[in-house]
């Protein structure tokens, strides 16, 4: 996510970061590189403005000058500065209403409303304990309906049938009852897109608002369209009271610009990203987390709590009573700990999270990345029940069957049975510290210095 800004702004600040002494001519050369990484990453010029010159005034000051860590200092009030832009804090939804709470989703065609609508709804059933219902507002675009109804089914939230021959007003009436009948926390808004902003779209969306007056009204837009995000955002805000927004695509998203933008140029916060297509791919917006993460000082926070939510607690606690009774870690408990990881969104969006990563995530994608793990689950399945619970038995003829079996090399396996020695190790030192939060701390730490599996060690930071 944002990996083309977090290396350029992490290789200009590194210049500065041990500094003793800082003089108005280097502050002003590193905001000038500050200032071209952040226009290249396509933040609108009245951000990167305003940033800038709150840096600036800042670090000319006696801040800086007078501390006994100038470089740091910086670092710290670039950090402050770029939280301040984003909105400094978590700004969560308004459910504070009578049932239901209406939220009302609003966005051009292709931004991921539909797809936002099926997340948050399962962002709110797991998250926040919401009963939630979803319904779809777009009698425009046939597959729409059905497309809502899909994924509600797959996350497990009630879907409130409409029909292209109905007025939205009306069908937003309607879901509106049918949700206060069945008692529902909430109710979501699909709304219907257009490929450009029109007068009849604005229109029809500014009496859907006034007819049904939702307590939220989220403008869905699409992160890789960067300062045009902002733009698009401004102009329903313009028509549209838009409590906040959701910001979709962004780990697609290397430049960062949308993130940069949205806050100062419409005044209303980022509330979630959309960081993947699968329905738990939704995240609440942290600007403190976020800029951490552009610094390329990790967002451990979040790690964390992601683990606390999509590893399994059982196979966790399992593997921890396993591992203290002395018992070994076996390949099958190796493979078990690949797939939680997939579950966590995968190997690069781990890294992207560890602190010392920043600017370093493209130099390592090409020895860490979800394939691996499928090519060594592939070794793993290739192997006797007594071969992943001993791998020491795994001679020269069955390291040909196993690696036949799986359609690889013998130079895989032997690279999977290095690296689940490395991951042996590590365990052993975790499940020691206790918890699964010490876990977490401790995978963050030592991740970065080798010991991790997918190819080869990390560079040493």
């Amino acid at each position: 996510m944002f990996d083309n800004l977090s290396n350029r702004l992490t290789s200009s600040l590194d210049r500065i970061r041990g500094r003793a002494k800082l003089t108005e001519d280097n502050i002003q050369e590193v905001l000038r590189e500050v200032r071209m990484a952040l226009l290249e990453a396509d933040v609108a010029l009245p951000v990167v403005k305003d940033f800038i010159a709150a840096v600036k005034e800042r670090a000319i000051g006696t801040e800086v000058s007078k501390s006994l860590s100038p470089g740091q200092v910086f670092l710290k009030i670039v950090k402050q500065e770029l939280e301040s832009v984003m909105g400094e804090a978590n700004d969560g939804l308004n459910l504070r209403v009578s049932r239901p709470a209406v939220i009302l989703l609003a966005g051009l065609q292709g931004a991921g409303k539909t797809t936002s609508a099926a997340k948050l709804a399962k962002y709110l059933k797991e998250r926040e304990k919401k009963s939630v219902s979803v319904v779809s507002a777009d009698v425009y675009r046939p597959a729409a309906i059905k497309q809502l109804e899909t994924l509600a089914g797959e996350v497990g939230v009630d879907f409130i049938p409409s029909d292209l021959s109905q007025k939205p007003i009306d069908i937003v009436n309607n879901a509106i009852d049918y949700a206060k009948k069945g008692h529902k926390d909430v109710l979501i808004v699909d709304t219907a897109g257009r490929l450009s902003i029109d007068d009849d779209m604005m229109a029809e969306i500014k009496a859907l608002h006034g007819a049904v007056n939702p307590i939220e009204t989220l403008f869905v837009v699409d992160a890789m369209t960067g300062q045009d995000a902002a733009n698009t955002a401004k102009a329903f805000g313009d028509v549209l009271p838009l409590t906040g927004v959701i910001l979709t695509k962004t780990d697609g998203d290397a430049r960062g610009g949308a993130a940069l933008s949205v806050r100062h140029i419409t005044g209303k916060p980022i509330k979630f990203l959309g960081v993947g297509e699968k329905t738990d791919a939704l995240e609440p917006f942290h600007p403190d987390r976020l800029a951490s993460r552009i610094l390329g000082m990790g967002d451990m926070l979040s790690l964390i709590e992601e683990a606390e939510q999509k590893i399994d607690k059982d196979k966790a606690e399992k593997l921890a009573g396993k591992l203290k009774k002395g018992k070994g870690f076996d390949l099958e408990d190796f493979k078990e700990q690949l797939q939680q990881m997939k579950n966590m969104g995968g190997m690069s969006s781990m890294l992207d999270k560890l602190p010392g990563m920043g600017g370093q995530l493209g130099n390592i994608q090409d020895k860490v990345n979800d394939k691996m793990f499928v090519q060594m689950e592939a070794l793993i399945n290739s192997m006797t029940p007594a071969e992943r619970h001993n791998p020491d038995v795994i001679n020269g003829s069955r390291k040909k069957r196993i690696s036949a079996g799986a359609g690889l090399q013998i130079q895989d396996l032997n690279r999977l049975l290095k690296q689940h020695k490395q991951m042996q190790k590590m365990m052993k030192k975790m499940s020691a510290k206790g918890g699964m939060k010490k876990m977490m701390r401790g995978l963050g730490g030592m991740m970065p210095g080798g010991g991790m599996p997918g190819g080869g060690n990390f560079p040493k930071f």
